[in-house]
């Protein structure tokens, strides 16, 4: 089930923890471990989603061949369908049609700090105010805050471009280039960012939030990013293969660079950090050369 073993999924049960990723946190007594679909869902009223995005499609035909019926839709994952080059609420649309309540949770958040109990927040948008702010109340606790938006479009570009971007932060900081490099990269790519969700229809106000800049900071500046990681890896002259088995878990960003590149050149929309990113991933270009491009471009406005 969405490649998880089913010695993975005993082991879980039995140890009443994510024994692969977070063995420090336990389950609460009211979580059960299954692989059946329908006993998941069953009574629920609320569905949450999170799994990698390119396993989203193929979890909503589930959700739609099941035998029980869906109210209320949300999901925490983030990134364009490679394929096609569709936001999550537009895959949501096409499979499950246009009339089931839906909402995007996003922001920055480690699992292994929310899970230890330190103070995170995120945003959770959804077209319909109410829905928002029922499932804001719903996961809201004394460690964790919930804000409400409607610009599903903008919280779900930031969490996809973000972590294209946190590759190219390992990469400057594996090669070595500071905090002065680091900086630019964050603050230039954040630009990148909203361009893209403008053309998108997204609202530039929400890039300055915590699904935009503040997933952004997170993930370009701490080591407990796998897409940092990742970068750190290919600054290395790892092959992107390799680096990502050693990793052991979804880098989204390796995905996320193809697509959101795609995607971009099909709006026309202006990208050169996240170009040159793709190109290190997909077409070979040497890291260095990569950041010697990006120097060199022609100066203009900011």
């Amino acid at each position: 089930m969405w490649g998880i073993e089913q010695s993975e999924i005993r082991a879980m049960a039995q140890a009443r923890c994510n024994t692969a990723y977070l063995p420090e946190a336990s389950f609460p007594d009211a979580l059960q471990v299954t692989t059946n679909l329908d006993e998941a869902l069953a009574s629920a009223e609320d569905v949450l989603i999170v799994v990698p995005s390119h396993a989203f499609r193929e979890t909503l035909q589930r959700l739609k061949s099941s035998s029980l019926p869906l109210k209320h839709l949300a999901w925490a994952t983030k990134g364009f369908e490679t394929k096609t080059g569709k936001l999550p609420h537009q895959i949501a649309t096409e499979v499950l049609g246009p009339n089931l309540q839906t909402a995007v949770i996003s922001g920055p958040t480690f699992a292994a700090e929310v899970a230890a109990g330190l103070p995170s927040a995120v945003s959770i948008a959804s077209t319909d105010k109410e829905n928002a702010q029922r499932l804001a109340e719903a996961i809201s606790t004394d460690t964790f805050r919930a804000y409400i938006a409607e610009d599903i479009i903008g919280v779900e570009v930031g969490g996809a471009t973000k972590n294209v971007l946190a590759i190219g932060a390992g990469i400057s900081d594996g090669l070595g280039f500071g905090a002065n490099t680091r900086s630019f990269l964050v603050t230039r790519g954040l630009m990148e960012m909203t361009r893209l969700g403008l053309a998108l229809g997204a609202r530039k106000d929400t890039f300055m939030g915590l699904s935009g800049m503040g997933d952004l900071v997170l993930t370009c500046t701490d080591d407990q990013s796998r897409n940092r990681r990742f970068g750190l890896g290919l600054a290395k002259g790892a092959a992107a293969d390799e680096v990502r088995k050693a990793i052991g878990q979804v880098v989204e960003g390796f995905y996320a660079a193809s697509a959101v590149f795609s995607v971009a050149q099909r709006l026309r929309v202006e990208m050169p950090i996240v170009e040159q990113i793709y190109k290190v991933i997909y077409e070979g270009v040497s890291p260095r050369e990569a950041v010697t491009t990006l120097m060199r471009r022609p100066l203009t406005p900011e």
